[in-house]
């Protein structure tokens, strides 16, 4: 076989895998079929993709676009070997997503794949640190918001000022996250609390806070973190499981990421900013 792909993590109507491929030109392509809606982000190598909506070479930042039921063809011609993240929704899923763009009129994607486009660049990293941190509670977001992007693909929302409904909804989703962030908070269990599809509730979060969901929810915690770092002693490890982090080394490199510096460092700072000035202590 030269290709494998791992599971990574799966929800309602998704799945995505780390599909790895090791065939080069030596290797015969052969023909296979799309059971889902995929939508593959290439993550390195080059491989050419053939289906039925027309033949292109897909290269790092690309999307691999494909329908249900129709067939396709990857070749190696020009060079061996490549990694996506592949992502499969349900024909319900990707509808829900068409029914939030007033714009979208087809269901079908009518192009092979997206080029690499500067603005889906930090989306895709997102993605990309996602499997490789082994975070798996990000990806029903990011499953969201890259079916999002395949589905928007050549259309052009009006821009529109968030509805008073909308802002309550988020209001109260922010309360929810504030109140229970130590728990583990699902996208599905938001939206379904504010009567939105999951789609709908992501988007009108993100227009009116200015993040998504999971960036407010990894902040909270973290901010949580930090206040009890500099207020306590308790252990590190403690404080992390307590905010809602399942494991010691994913709370480690989230702090390290948002605060400059690892759990450890910051707390020790604590006792210096508590020390006075040595210039400002009068000799002896």
């Amino acid at each position: 076989m030269t290709t494998s792909a791992h599971t990574l993590a799966s929800g309602r109507g998704w799945q995505v895998s780390d599909v790895v491929c090791t065939a080069g030109a030596a290797d015969r392509a052969f023909e296979e079929e799309h059971r889902k809606f995929c939508v593959a982000v290439v993550t390195s190598g080059t491989f050419r993709y053939r289906a039925q909506q027309g033949t292109a070479m897909l290269a790092p930042g690309a999307l691999l676009l494909g329908n249900p039921g129709t067939c396709y063809e990857c070749g190696h011609e020009h060079g061996a070997g490549d990694r996506c993240l592949s992502f499969h929704f349900e024909p319900a899923y990707m509808e829900q997503i068409v029914a939030g763009m007033p714009d979208a009129k087809k269901l079908n994607f009518k192009m092979p794949r997206l080029p690499p486009l500067p603005a889906l660049a930090a989306l895709l990293a997102e993605a990309e640190a996602a499997r490789e941190m082994a975070d798996i509670d990000a990806f029903e977001e990011l499953a969201l918001r890259i079916a999002g992007a395949a589905v928007a693909s050549g259309v052009t929302p009006a821009a529109r000022v968030p509805s008073r409904r909308d802002q309550k909804r988020v209001a109260e989703a922010v309360r929810r996250i504030e109140k229970d962030a130590e728990r583990p908070i699902s996208l599905a269990e938001l939206a379904s609390e504010t009567a939105t599809s999951p789609y709908h509730f992501l988007r009108s979060f993100r227009h009116v806070a200015g993040v998504t969901p999971y960036q407010f929810l990894l902040k909270t915690r973290l901010h949580r973190a930090a206040v009890r770092l500099r207020m306590s002693d308790e252990a590190i490890s403690t404080i992390a499981f307590e905010a809602g982090f399942n494991d010691l080394s994913t709370f480690n490199r989230r702090f390290r990421r948002v605060m400059g510096e690892p759990p450890g460092a910051y707390r020790a700072r604590r006792l210096g900013d508590k020390l006075p000035n040595a210039s400002a202590v009068p000799a002896l």
